[in-house]
Order: C-alpha cells, then sequence, then structure tokens
C-alpha cells in the first residue's frame, strides 16, 4: 500500500509540541500537560485525527517512521484512542505492538520466559481478534498457551503471525481507525452526545512492562470517594498483570495499609510515595481531581495515563468546593463545574450505587430521590399504614386531587400513566417525594390488590423501592445513601448567589412548603395554589355544601366556615416568609374536582348533605363537562360564582393585617388564573378592590396589595398589553401554556412522548424543558407586549419549567424577573441561574432570541 500519510502527522509529544486537544485528543493533551509536571511518562507520540481519518480511508504512515518509533521504544509499544472528550471512548486499547519472536526470546532472557510468553500471548490474542478480526472464542483461553495460539493464527490465516514491528503497528493503526467509524461505536457516542463528525487522534506510548521481576504490576491510584467526595485514596494495584497478560504469581494487592491483607505501601514505601506524591502534582496542575495510571516495572513508576475522577452528583459537590477552597480554582469556576441536576440528588435519599439492583419496571423519573416502603393502592391505606408507623408506596394508575392525602401519607408514589406535568409528578416534586410516573411496564389490579411487573406479582404489603432519580421500580429494600445538605452544599449556593441575575421564588401550598422554601433560600412564594388547602378532611365537606348551594347568600354562608381556616393557612405563609413576597393564586380547579364520581361516594355525600340521592347524582351531572380543564375553571369561575373569590380575597387581607402586627410588613400578591381577556381582570379587580375597601373600614387598619394574572392561554400572551393595563404582575403557568399551545394533555401526553422525541417530532418533552420556538415565542411576545404597556410590570415564569435549567436560561435572557418552582426544585433553579448568569457576563450565549417577532 502506498505511503499516504506524512510522517509529520505523528508528533513526539514533548512539552512544547504543538499538541491541541481539538486536533490530537483528549488523552494526547493530557500526556503533555504531565509531561509538562515532569512526571514519568513513557515516551509518546500523538497522531492527528486528520491523518487516523486518512488511515480509515486506506492510506498508511511511513513504515520507516514507525519502525523507528518501535525501535527507540526497545521493540514494544501501545496504542490508545484519543478523542476529542473522554466520554466519548473509542476502540480498546492494544498493548505490546512489535512482539514478535526474537523480542520475545530477548524477552525471556531479561524477564523470564513465563513473563514473555505472557506478554505474546496477551499480543496475538488481542491481534487476532481486533486487528485479524478472527473468532474471538479460538483465541480467549490464556491457558492454551503461546504455541497453541500461534498455530491458531497460521491455520486460520495460512500465514504467520506478523513478525515485522512496523507491519504490526500499521494495522493496529488501521484497525482502531476504521472502528471508530463502525455503526455500533457511532451510535454509542451519539447516545454520549457526540457530533457525528466527531474525531478520533491516537497514541502511542513506549510501553512499560508489568511483567517481570521484583515489585512488578499496573494499577490506578485517585485520592477522593468517587461516591462520596471525601479524601480517600482509593484504586487497585495488580501484580505481575498487564492487561488481559497474567504473569507467574500475579496477585492484587491493596494500596494503603489494610488488615485484610497485603498493601502496596507496605511492598513498596517510596514508590507509594511517589504516587502520592504525583496525584497531588497532579491535582494542582491539572486543577482537577485525576485518576492516575500507572506501572510499576521493578520498583521503577511509570505514569501511563490521567483522568478524571468518575464522581457521583454529591461528590462532584464536595470535589469542585474543596478545589476551591484550596485555592486551586476560583469560587466562579467551581459553579460552573456542577451540573445543577446534580444538586437534586443531594436534597434526597439515593440508592447506593454500589448496591445489587432488582429492577422489576422503568417508568418516568418524574421526582428525584429514593424510598423504601410497602404497596398500598389507595389513599385510606396510605393513611392507615402511616398511623400504624408503616412507611408506604402509594402505587396508583394515575392520581386525582383526592389522592393529597395519600401522598402526604406515603414514602413515594407510582403511577401507571403520566407524564412530567402530570398531577403525581406535579405534586410529588412540590413534597419532595420519589415518584415514579408512566410505568408501563405495571399492572395494576386495585381489586385484587396486586401489582404485577415482568412476569412477577407483588401484593399489597410487600415491600419495593422507588427510585425517581433513576426511574426504576426495585423489588425490595434497597440500601441507600443519606442526603447531603452539607457545607459544601451551602457553599456553592453561596457563591452562586453572588452571579445570580435572576431571583428563584419557591411554589408553596402550604405552610411545611414554605418551610422547605426557607430552607432552601428561595426569595419568595411566586405560587400559593389555594385549592389544594380545600382537600384537607375538615373543609373538604364545607366545599362540597357551597357547590350544592344554589343561591348566593347560600355560598357565602358555606364559604364562611371556610374563611377562617383560609386566613390562618395565609397568616402562617406570610409570617413563615418573614416579609418576602408571597404570591397567591385564586381559586382555579373545575368544581367537580371536589365530588365523588363512584355510586358509594355519592350516597355518602347525601347521607352528609341530607339530600335525596338522585339529587347529588343530578348535580355531579350538571357539573360534568365534555373537557374540564377548558370549562369552568379559573377567572370564569371567579366571574359565576363570584362568592369564591370574595372569600379568599377577605382571607388574604385578614391574613395582612394579622402578620404584619408579628413582624414585616406583608404585601401580598393576589393572582387570577387562566386569563384570557383584559375584561375579565376588570371584573376580578372590582369585587377585589371591595372586598378590601370593606376589610379596611371594619379593622381600621390599612394595606397594600398587589393584584397579577396568571398567563396560561395563548391569547393572554398575545394580549398581554391589554391585560397589563390593571396588572402589577404577569406570570406565565407555562404547564398549562404548553399545554394549550400544543393542544395536547399533559397528563396524557406520557403514552406517546417517548416515541415522539425518538422519532424526531419534537426534540425534547415541552412538558419537561420549555419549548422555546413555540411557547417559549409566547413568553418572549406576552412580555415585550406587557412592557410596552407598562413598563414596570414584573414578569415571571412560575410553570415546572421554572426549576428547569434549560428552560431558566431562555428566561433569563427573555427578561424574566424571577421563576417559581417546586420548594426541592429551588437549589437546582439557582445553580442554573447563576451559571447562565455567569455566561451571560462572559459574553457567551446558551439561547438565540434574535428569531422571535
Amino acid at each position: 500500500m502506498t505511503a499516504l500519510i506524512n510522517p509529520e502527522a505523528i508528533v513526539e509529544i514533548t512539552p512544547s509540541a504543538g499538541v491541541r486537544t481539538a486536533l490530537h485528543g483528549w488523552r494526547a493533551k493530557c500526556l503533555q500537560r504531565l509531561i509538562r509536571m515532569d512526571l514519568p511518562v513513557p515516551t509518546s507520540f500523538a497522531i492527528s485525527a486528520d491523518a487516523v481519518r486518512a488511515i480509515a480511508m486506506g492510506g498508511t504512515p511511513d513504515r520507516a517512521r514507525l519502525a523507528a518509533i518501535i525501535e527507540r521504544a526497545d521493540g514494544l509499544v501501545s496504542v490508545r484512542p484519543s478523542a476529542q472528550n473522554p466520554a466519548w471512548g473509542g476502540p480498546g486499547t492494544v498493548l505490546n505492538v512489535g512482539i514478535n519472536a526474537a523480542c520475545h526470546a530477548r524477552l525471556a532472557e531479561t524477564r523470564g520466559k513465563p513473563a514473555a510468553d505472557a506478554l505474546y500471548l496477551g499480543f496475538v490474542q488481542s491481534y487476532a481478534i481486533h486487528v485479524a478480526r478472527l473468532d474471538p472464542d479460538m483465541f480467549s483461553d490464556s491457558d492454551a498457551g503461546l504455541d497453541a495460539a500461534l498455530r491458531a493464527y497460521e491455520d486460520e490465516t495460512d500465514e504467520e503471525f506478523p513478525q515485522d514491528p512496523a507491519r504490526q503497528l500499521a494495522e493496529v493503526l488501521r484497525s482502531m481507525a476504521r472502528a471508530w467509524d463502525g455503526p455500533t461505536a457511532r451510535l454509542l457516542r451519539q447516545a454520549k452526545g457526540a457530533p457525528d463528525s466527531a474525531p478520533l487522534g491516537l497514541v502511542v506510548q513506549d510501553m512499560a512492562l508489568a511483567i517481570g521481576p521484583g515489585v512488578t504490576g499496573s494499577g490506578t491510584i485517585q485520592f477522593v470517594d468517587g461516591v462520596t467526595g471525601t479524601p480517600r485514596i482509593t484504586g487497585r494495584f495488580r501484580g505481575q498483570s498487564q492487561g488481559t497478560a497474567r504473569g507467574e504469581g500475579a496477585e492484587t494487592l491493596y494500596l494503603t495499609r489494610d488488615p485484610r491483607g497485603p498493601s502496596l505501601e507496605e511492598a513498596a514505601p517510596q514508590v507509594f510515595a511517589d504516587l502520592v506524591r504525583f496525584g497531588i502534582a497532579a491535582r494542582e496542575r491539572l486543577r482537577e481531581e485525576m485518576q492516575i495510571e500507572f506501572v510499576i516495572s521493578d520498583s521503577r513508576v511509570a505514569i501511563i495515563d490521567a483522568v478524571r475522577v468518575q464522581r457521583s452528583s454529591r461528590a462532584s459537590v464536595r470535589i469542585a468546593v474543596a478545589l476551591a477552597r484550596d485555592g486551586v480554582i476560583p469560587p466562579q469556576e467551581a459553579v460552573m463545574r456542577v451540573e445543577p441536576r446534580a444538586l437534586s440528588d443531594l436534597l434526597h435519599h439515593q440508592v447506593d450505587p454500589r448496591a445489587p439492583r432488582d429492577v422489576i419496571a422503568r417508568g418516568i423519573n418524574a421526582s428525584p430521590g429514593a424510598a423504601t416502603g410497602r404497596i398500598v393502592f389507595n389513599a385510606a391505606a396510605a393513611q392507615d399504614a402511616e398511623a400504624r408507623g408503616e412507611r408506604c408506596v402509594l402505587v396508583r394508575r394515575e392520581t386525582v386531587p383526592e389522592d393529597i392525602r395519600g401522598m402526604h401519607a406515603s414514602v413515594a408514589v407510582l403511577t401507571e400513566r403520566g407524564g412530567m406535568t402530570s398531577h403525581a409528578a406535579v405534586i410529588a416534586r412540590g413534597m419532595g417525594l420519589p415518584c415514579i410516573v408512566g410505568a408501563s411496564e405495571i399492572t395494576i389490579d386495585s381489586r385484587a390488590r396486586t401489582l404485577q411487573a415482568r412476569g412477577r406479582t407483588f401484593l399489597e404489603g410487600e415491600e419495593i423501592t422507588i427510585d425517581g432519580t433513576s426511574g426504576e421500580v426495585l423489588a425490595g429494600a434497597a440500601e441507600m445513601l443519606e442526603p447531603a445538605l452539607d457545607d459544601s452544599f451551602a457553599q456553592l449556593l453561596e457563591w452562586a448567589d453572588r452571579e445570580c441575575r435572576i431571583t428563584v421564588r419557591a411554589n408553596a401550598d402550604t405552610p411545611e412548603d414554605a418551610r422547605t422554601a426557607r430552607m432552601f433560600n428561595a426569595q419568595g412564594i411566586g405560587l400559593c395554589r389555594t385549592e389544594h388547602m380545600f382537600f384537607d378532611e375538615e373543609r373538604l365537606p364545607a366545599m362540597r355544601e357551597m357547590i350544592f348551594a344554589t343561591q348566593p347568600e347560600d355560598r357565602r354562608l358555606s364559604l364562611e366556615r371556610l374563611l377562617p381556616m383560609q386566613r390562618s393557612d395565609f397568616t402562617k405563609l406570610f409570617e413563615i416568609m418573614a416579609g418576602l413576597p408571597v404570591t397567591i393564586r385564586l381559586f382555579d380547579p373545575p368544581l367537580h374536582e371536589f365530588l365523588p364520581h363512584d355510586r358509594e361516594g355519592m350516597r355518602e355525600l347525601a347521607e352528609s348533605l341530607d339530600l335525596p340521592l338522585s339529587d347529588v347524582t343530578r348535580r355531579v351531572d350538571a357539573l360534568s363537562e365534555f373537557n374540564p380543564m377548558l370549562g369552568m375553571r379559573g377567572v370564569r369561575l371567579g366571574i359565576t360564582v363570584p362568592e369564591i373569590y370574595d372569600m379568599q380575597a377577605r382571607a388574604i387581607f385578614e391574613a395582612t393585617i394579622d402578620a404584619s402586627h408579628n413582624g414585616d410588613p406583608v404585601v401580598p400578591e393576589i393572582m387570577i388564573p387562566l386569563v384570557s381577556a383584559r375584561r375579565e381582570v376588570e371584573l376580578v379587580k372590582t369585587r377585589i378592590d371591595a372586598v378590601a375597601a370593606a376589610v379596611r373600614n371594619r379593622t381600621r387598619k390599612d394595606f397594600t396589595y398587589r393584584l397579577g394574572v396568571m398567563v396560561e392561554t395563548p391569547r393572554a400572551a398575545l394580549r398581554a398589553g391589554d391585560i397589563a393595563e390593571h396588572a402589577a404582575f404577569m406570570s406565565f403557568g407555562t404547564n398549562d401554556l404548553t399545554q394549550m399551545t400544543y393542544g395536547l394533555s399533559r397528563d396524557d401526553a406520557g403514552r406517546f412522548m417517548g416515541t415522539y422525541v425518538s422519532q424526531g417530532v419534537y426534540s425534547e418533552d415541552p412538558f419537561h424543558i420549555l419549548d422555546r420556538e413555540g411557547v417559549g415565542e409566547l413568553v418572549a411576545i406576552g412580555a415585550d407586549r406587557a412592557r410596552a404597556h407598562k413598563p414596570g410590570i414584573t414578569i415571571s415564569v412560575c410553570g415546572e419549567h421554572g426549576g428547569n435549567p434549560e428552560s431558566i436560561a431562555f428566561c433569563l435572557r427573555a427578561g424574566v424577573d424571577y421563576v417559581s418552582c417546586s420548594p426541592f426544585r429551588v437549589p437546582v433553579a439557582r445553580l442554573a441561574a447563576a451559571q447562565e448568569s455567569i455566561l451571560m457576563a462572559r459574553g457567551e450565549g446558551k439561547i438565540d432570541l434574535s428569531g422571535r417577532s
């Protein structure tokens, strides 16, 4: 084959060589940095990605150049992949390239025949399988011996094993170059986010032999625990072992002294001390916690490679903060190094990644964390279990508002249906409950009280574990890691808050939610959904009584029973938030959600109201709607049944006065839901102003409040200029706005969303990551038009997207004043907002808003 590849495409890696990550890959650049640190790195050569691509297309490097590389290496080299990003992987390393009969004889003299045989056999097997592409079964038995492997090669290829070292190296390079472009390799890279044209460099390195006399072997060492992030020397040392080759007396040693067996620290204390010294230097110079790959050859150390330590979410936080505190990196860089979603893992118990997993089903990881409990199939059973002091997992086809009591009594939730913004997902995230939805592999029989999954049947009362982080349902109790809300967590978020250009509030419906929000330093409540307060057992009867009232006066009397409860709720929220803003959304859901729909439930309701069953049945039928989420709800209910909003406004204002007595002045923010026209705001505002005046006159106390709207319909976004005339703030409820923009039910989307995303209909689930091209454009248009009419108006996003890092990036660049999300997502939002703020300050951008009208 003609030598087409320029010899200069192979560059010796020296401190001053022109090695670049984009051209030669991460491994080549890392080796250069190690060489600059004067670490004992074997002589290494980098082959550029352009040359590798040419080799894959049929070219070959200059044989004389290859021969010279092997000769200076005393006959043996290794070849390693060097992709631009280490996460992209690459073909497997090939060791001992260049070994032949003559080299084998020399090694037998210097290192003994068993060691020479093991090294030669290892290369023959690797070459036969990966280069000659022979049957792996014929070359996988190390016990067969070197002679048998050589004979098998000759029988299969009708030629003796290649003896020319330069030919061996050329064939290995060709094989690895072509393997990179194979269909399997491309699919694996794409799954890791690599572009189709991802380049591959190769590194040829002098062999440091790990089989031979004295303390000899290979290993890895790192200086932090990859799971916890705490300082700890971990790794392994395998004596008389190199790749798959094993010499006589091969054994695995502990690195540090250990009562369970011999250690490298005891066998070669000076070697161990050198490794520790090299690790400290690598951390300081490479500004990262590194895992070092090394070879010891008769007590002489060679550093073969170094890679970033693989780490869990909790370890990533501890490592970044420790590096910043030690002055290795600045705090701003520590903030940028932690993936925002990783913080979710620190807030909850997690299944220990080192423990075995008995996976029985998978679904959508709707709310992070993990918990073990006994299976229950309804809210009543969950409450009974809680009363007995038992931990339980609520398992439902899908949850409804009445299940909230059961969710409060459970440690986790599992549903057969649903998506990221289904009822179960939204409520579980707000409560910090691990939750898996859309687990289509399970089958629930509520009558038989059984759960079937992958051919196995689980009865009510049996234990399962919900891993809401991974979306896996596990049989039995799993080993757990405790939450990690430690000093490193607090420090990272303190640094993040210094950089942040947008405010982060929390969605909080109860005092418990508000306390959680304060614990995570939310800067107020951006959404309090008042309807959740009405599902309490003490309040539901009064709510149902109001629904069955036929006259406004009767409705007011029923609501009078709820007034002190609402007032108490709001007073507690105001007091807990201590002067921070609190946005209270007025009643939103359709009334039918508060009524039973089975005959037994309607019979019990008839008894409690002292009404004929037929009257109850007729009322339930009358309130039923073909599409209740687009029917009599939100502001439409507030206008047609104004007594509800009157009661809530009065409760808010009286709570404002009560809370202001005890602490900081309170300025409540009242939000009207589901607005689509300016006149709706005018009508509600008139009544709320009247209630405020009545409360002021009766109490002789003054107070102020802000009235705003929730933008959940496309029309409200498009008519935001008109609507802003009567609003102090405008909050985009992106859950419903996405639903209405797409004409897509958020509760049912999970059934086909995976197919849509996999086939490229949608790039992402729009209920999970804000659709910038459609919904995002409506947000941007609405914000622009509102500010054009009212420059000082506050703009926010309070849907679930408010806790999503990609969506927060859009909100920040679209000029949103604050985002609001579930309390347990506040830390994620704070870090994501800080990172995007840093990128904006640097002039770097993730989001392009230039295309919007």
